[in-house]
């Protein structure tokens, strides 16, 4: 049986005023005009028009929400968190481990790799413990390591093969064998909570290094300065020439909008957006934690105690309408940075796109961006 769904299509690869998506078997079968599906279907019911159809979108740096965490060995809670994103639009999840006792890590990446199998979540990304002491931000400063072979090694061995990226500071000794490590394994090297220059971050990313994507730009690094450009420039540079893809938090409290838009302005179809979500996401303001800290939340902003941004309390879609109406994004290229970019920067298959063979993920928005259905897998969630 085929489902059809009608409506106007941005994606990376089909954009239609009014089109059909088709489904079949919990894959996208064809994508095309209304005017080609009529004359291929002239005996067949013109389906109604929904409203803008996306494809389902991509987080890759997700730490939990809806009260769930994915930082923790209760796989139930960390199944709860990702079907709380699901259900909000991000079809895709990679789940967050954040700095921690090197024992409770692997436990954590081990309990995460059977929601991966099962395809609950489409990986794993560990930020840390392999970080900057002076940029941790709400990483707990007291597990932070230099990086260490042996403990990749256990991290690795804990995934089997569904850890899909990691997140290190360039700058720490050891960082070129754990970077080769991860890389000889399939995993994506994410430079980031770095306190170095502009020349040792640049060196870093590829082609001379192994970073292909940068966790959270301008988070966790000194700002950019004209003197001093860091490793925000660094890693711009580097988008600009296509070798990295730049993560960005668009939650309108982590970066300012004005940032946003040169971003975007600077490196197109370089930018991934996420959400750095953490276990407030979608409750009320409160007491929660990330990792072995306690995060408190007030009008929708968390915190530690040290004052540091303890990641985020939105889903993506809120990120991409962010990126639309406060960054004056095109529609199609804040999708883009929603969905393919991501998908391909984390080495993801299958999802990102509305195009034949892709697993049958999408969402249903009104002209406002407001959801209005999530098929995931061929199936309704909302």
């Amino acid at each position: 049986m085929t489902l059809e769904i009608r409506g106007r299509i941005v994606s990376a690869t089909s954009a239609f005023d009014d089109g059909v998506v088709s489904v079949r078997a919990g894959r996208i079968d064809q994508v095309c005009s209304l005017a080609d599906w009529v004359a291929a279907h002239p005996d067949s019911t013109v389906p109604p028009f929904s409203g803008t159809v996306l494809p389902g979108l991509v987080d890759i740096h997700n730490h939990g929400g809806f009260g769930h965490r994915f930082d923790t060995v209760d796989a139930d809670e960390a199944r709860a968190a990702a079907e709380f994103h699901h259900t909000h639009g991000s079809t895709t999840v990679l789940a967050s481990v954040v700095t921690g006792a090197a024992a409770d890590m692997v436990a954590q990446v081990a309990t995460l790799r059977d929601l991966a199998i099962d395809g609950t979540i489409a990986g794993i990304h560990v930020e840390g413990p392999f970080l900057a002491a002076a940029r941790c931000g709400a990483q707990d400063p007291r597990y932070l390591l230099d990086p260490d072979p042996e403990l990749t090694d256990r991290l690795l061995a804990a995934a089997d093969g569904q850890l899909r990226v990691m997140t290190l500071a360039p700058e720490l000794p050891g960082f070129d064998a754990v970077a080769q490590r991860l890389s000889d394994s399939g995993v994506v090297v994410s430079l980031g909570h770095s306190d170095t220059d502009f020349t040792r971050f640049q060196q870093a990313l590829r082609p001379n290094g192994f970073g292909s994507l940068v966790t959270h730009l301008a988070n966790g690094m000194p700002p950019l300065h004209h003197r001093e450009p860091g490793p925000v420039a660094a890693a711009l540079v580097a988008a600009t020439q296509r070798q990295a893809v730049v993560e960005l938090i668009g939650d309108g409290v982590h970066i300012d909008s004005g940032f946003g838009a040169l971003v975007f302005a600077t490196a197109p179809g370089q930018v991934a957006l996420i959400t750095d979500a953490m276990q407030a996401a979608g409750m009320p303001d409160g007491e929660y934690r990330l990792g072995p800290q306690v995060v408190h939340v007030t009008d929708g902003v968390a915190r530690v105690s040290n004052g540091s941004i303890a990641g985020g309390t939105a889903h993506l879609l809120k990120c991409l309408t962010w990126a639309v109406d406060a960054c004056a994004v095109p529609l199609r290229d804040a999708v883009i940075a929603a969905t393919s970019v991501p998908a391909a920067a984390a080495g993801l298959a299958d999802v990102g796109d509305l195009r034949t063979d892709q697993f049958a993920d999408l969402l249903i928005v009104d002209d406002n961006l407001q959801l209005r259905r999530v098929l995931r897998r061929g199936q309704w969630l909302t």
